[in-house]
């Protein structure tokens, strides 16, 4: 391993210089090299390649929206065993709390940062002149997804282009998750719930106005933090979306928590039915967390899907 690294970074010297705890995927530490501290992650799965594709494909647009800070891929490469591993430049980060209201109010400016620029094509060459003020020529889009495969977690997400949310987030993020369940585990219970809560879900988002905006499409606790400068995000699993989706993983940062909804909200403010469809998101959140990790998650997602049940 540290071999491979050598040779891909170009470097004579490859210090370890700490462990990164909490990541439920993949490994990662710090190295010291001639050019400096890098973080380095790796998967042995086969699909890790994919996986990293598509969270150095999230970074870069997060990044051309210039609202967020991220941190900066170096390289990708694979592992002669299986797998893949990720090169980043190092930040030296802590857990959220001064920056959690700056959080809130960036994240706002993430989720209506594509709305500002079809306002800004809307008029004409002076708002073309303004969305090329950030790199790489980021441009509107009209759909929900994404161009590339991205995973949650290492379950790689298909985000082929559609024209309408509610069935965007049913057939390409709840259904590929029933399926998992219903190959690993073959749960009658969820799938007779599941027969009928996707002929419902749409419910949820009436009279609702659906813009698509750029998400990280991952946010929990574990995938944000700061440092000196500011709020930093990681770990994306960015597609085109609803903005609620990314505040739909439980209550985040702690003590902080409400720091971040209340400037998050000062800019975007809550929309009559979103209790419900949080609910909708988090039912995605425990479908995945089973997937991952096994069937102690079961209960909760059978109860979010009787819920729902009884709402719609």
């Amino acid at each position: 391993m540290e071999a491979q690294l050598k040779n891909v970074l170009q470097t004579s010297v490859l210090t370890p210089c700490g462990h990164i705890q909490g990541g439920c995927i993949s490994e990662a530490w710090k190295y010291e090299t001639d050019r400096g501290r890098v973080f380095v992650k790796w998967n042995q799965r086969d699909q890790a390649m994919t996986m990293f594709r598509g969270e150095i494909a999230s970074l870069a647009a997060i990044r051309r929206t210039c609202t967020v800070r991220v941190p900066t891929p170096i390289t990708l490469a694979e592992l002669p065993a299986g797998g893949a591993l990720l090169i980043m430049k190092c930040l030296e980060l802590r857990p959220i709390c001064r920056f959690a209201g700056k959080l809130g109010e960036q994240l706002a400016d993430l989720h209506v940062h594509n709305m500002r620029m079809k306002m800004q094509q809307n008029c004409g060459t002076i708002g073309e002149r303004t969305w090329r003020q950030c790199p790489d020529g980021l441009r509107p889009v009209d759909k929900f997804g994404f161009h590339t495969t991205t995973c949650c977690g290492y379950i790689p997400q298909e985000n082929e282009w559609q024209e309408d949310w509610a069935t965007f987030f049913v057939s390409q993020r709840l259904q590929p998750q029933v399926q998992l369940i219903e190959k690993d585990y073959g749960d009658r219970t969820l799938l007779g719930l599941w027969s009928e809560l996707q002929m419902k879900a749409h419910k949820a988002f009436r009279d609702t106005v659906l813009v698509p905006s750029l998400l990280h499409g991952d946010l929990w606790e574990a995938n944000v933090a700061e440092d000196d400068q500011g709020p930093v995000l990681f770990d994306p699993a960015s597609f085109y979306g609803h903005s609620e989706f990314d505040l739909s993983v439980g209550e985040m940062f702690g003590e902080h928590c409400e720091d971040f909804y209340q400037a998050y909200h000062r800019r975007i403010p809550r929309s009559p039915g979103f209790a419900l469809r949080r609910l909708l998101y988090q039912l995605f959140h425990s479908l995945n967390n089973w997937n991952h990790f096994g069937a102690v998650f079961r209960r909760r997602t059978l109860d979010l899907a009787r819920t729902l049940l009884q709402i719609l």
